[in-house]
């Protein structure tokens, strides 16, 4: 990857995180920018949206530290077990133990009501049915059966890796950045 493409690249992410975390605000958070606009404060409306796109540009910044770190792990992990075939299934296995993660430990101590635990599931439909969209996707691209494996690891692993942030937060208005912050990192991660 040269410098020019780096930049690009980093330029694009940062706008897509930023323009996909303001749109996901303005529906997921809608209660809280409805009395901004229903009082006629257009400045805290747009000062609450230029925040959100920060964060979602930050989340972006966040999402191509885990790219470079996978690119590199890829490469450790095919070195050490000397077989892609065994890398695939060691990577198949640690996707399993991120899954059960998130559902033991991150979702259930946060979910008492039967609400809360649709909003989760639904959450990490959108993390898996990304995935497996994406890594569909790549193979068609690609022409290479090989990289749904990987594909499915990066964008599960490394996702949740990077949505940890916000998994690990047990505040009351918590699960509003859970779902929040998980869409510009799925959005960039797909990028």
């Amino acid at each position: 990857m040269t410098i020019r493409n780096w930049v690009k690249f980093a330029f694009w992410a940062l706008v897509i995180g930023g323009l996909v975390n303001a749109v996901a605000s303005l529906i997921i958070r809608w209660d809280f920018y409805q009395p901004y606009l229903a009082n006629g404060e257009i400045s805290e409306f747009l000062a609450a949206v230029v925040w959100n796109v920060v964060l979602g540009m930050t989340m972006s910044v966040m999402a191509q530290a885990g790219f470079f770190a996978y690119l590199t792990l890829h490469q450790v992990g095919v070195n050490i077990f000397r077989s892609l075939t065994l890398w695939n299934w060691i990577q198949i296995l640690l996707i399993i133990i991120v899954l059960v993660d998130i559902i033991v430990f991150r979702f259930a101590p946060g979910a008492s009501a039967a609400g809360e635990w649709l909003i989760y599931g639904f959450l990490l439909a959108v993390l898996v049915g990304a995935a497996i969209w994406t890594a569909i996707k790549k193979i068609k691209m690609t022409q290479k059966p090989h990289v749904l494996i990987s594909t499915l690891f990066f964008m599960i692993v490394i996702t949740s890796l990077e949505w940890i942030i916000a998994l690990m937060g047990r505040q009351d208005n918590i699960d509003v950045y859970v779902a929040l912050l998980l869409f510009p990192l799925v959005a960039h991660t797909k990028f």
